[in-house]
């Protein structure tokens, strides 16, 4: 039934509803991935910088551990050893938090690319609403969430059980060593740790990428009903396109017939055919055609220059030929330069006679055509 109603998401999204989406900032998005970045990017960061890390902090505990007579009963001089250490802390761990925060950027990047939109921080207070956080809870997307949550827990915490008692030895030898010795040894660890559960999260990695794409994609797919409506916003509709061709064509016609009454000649064939010539000696290189029509049209056109005493001439080879190899506003084929010098000879002996009275001159018998060039159709072959 939905499916008969259009209702039915079966078609994919379009690149319009792929873009609308980017910039709202919906696209697919793997939580996963975002964290064997951040667990790789701590892992290496802790385990190439971690002696320098500790060398740095132990230091800085000797050096806080050191207290004064004036110290300790001078508030001020207390709150300012407090923010000499705390720039100390975020100075030693800016290369690390550098590190994690380029990790998490480029987690981002490796699926979707460069992509900056402030309207993911827009307020929506639709996200806050009970209802429909219970919706999305008993969703089956909230169902698959919560069972991937679990396996990675599952996972990551079995994993992070089995080095802690591989390492427990290493781990309790720490609390013998040195200070310095004993942090750099328990920043070697740390590191290492991190990097084996961001091994672990290899697999569950390799198995959400897919499903956020494929789940991205159904999410976008589209209705028949929307395609057919974005089409309409992005083409026009099919019936004011059609109008508006209409209209086009009309136009077109009616400027055509307006250069008529401005034609030297117009060759028939003497029904099915006719076009209109104009040559004016000076301003053309050739004879051009003004107005052409195939029965109906070519009726009208007759009509027209009979009206404003047009000369019409029956010469159906020429005016098939005219018809089919000069279009519109163009000057006539050089192949048919003889042929058409004769019509207008005819046409100025015509005009003289008319102007000036004297014998009639006769229709010329005009040559044949070049091969090729009169197409012999038939009405319907000339109407299509």
């Amino acid at each position: 039934m939905a499916e008969d109603t259009g209702l039915e998401r079966t078609e994919p999204a379009s690149d319009r509803r792929r873009e609308e989406a980017r910039e709202k900032g919906q696209v697919a998005r793997s939580r996963e991935l975002s964290t064997l970045a951040l667990l790789l990017a701590a892992g290496g960061g802790l385990r190439f910088l971690g002696s320098d890390l500790a060398d740095t902090m132990s230091q800085m505990m000797r050096h806080g551990m050191q207290l004064d007579r004036a110290l300790a009963f001078d508030t001020d001089l207390m709150l300012l050893r407090l923010k000499d250490s705390s720039a100390d802390v975020l100075l030693a761990f800016s290369p690390l938090f550098v590190l994690l925060t380029l990790a998490g950027i480029a987690s981002a990047i490796v699926l979707n690319g460069w992509m900056f939109s402030f309207k993911p921080l827009m307020p929506d207070f639709g996200r806050i609403d009970p209802l429909k956080g219970l919706t999305r809870i008993a969703s089956w997307h909230g169902v698959v969430e919560m069972l991937k949550a679990i396996a990675k827990a599952g996972l990551v915490g079995s994993v992070a059980a089995w080095v802690l008692w591989r390492d427990s030895g290493a781990l309790l030898s720490i609390a013998a060593q040195p200070l310095g010795e004993g942090m750099s040894h328990l920043m070697n660890l740390l590191g290492t740790g991190f990097l084996i559960m961001a091994g672990s999260m290899t697999l569950v990695v390799a198995i959400d990428i897919p499903f956020q794409l494929w789940d991205h994609e159904k999410k976008l797919r589209m209705t028949r009903e929307e395609v057919r409506k974005e089409n309409k916003e992005t083409e026009g509709d099919p019936q004011v396109k059609a109008h508006i061709r209409s209209q086009q064509r009309e136009m077109a016609r009616r400027r055509m017939m307006s250069e008529i009454p401005k034609a030297d000649v117009v060759v028939t064939n003497p029904t099915h055919y006719a076009v209109a010539l104009r040559y004016q000696d000076g301003a053309m290189r050739a004879p051009t055609v003004v107005a052409k029509g195939a029965h109906l049209l070519a009726a009208h056109i007759r009509a027209l220059a009979e009206e404003h005493r047009v000369p019409i001439l029956e010469a159906p080879p020429l005016a098939r030929a005219l018809y089919r190899h000069a279009e519109l506003g163009d000057e006539i084929p050089a192949a048919l330069y003889t042929a058409v010098a004769e019509v207008l000879a005819y046409v100025y002996q015509l005009r003289r006679h008319r102007e000036d009275g004297g014998p009639m001159p006769s229709e010329p018998e005009l040559a044949p055509l070049p091969p090729g060039l009169d197409p012999g159709l038939d009405p319907a072959q000339g109407a299509a």
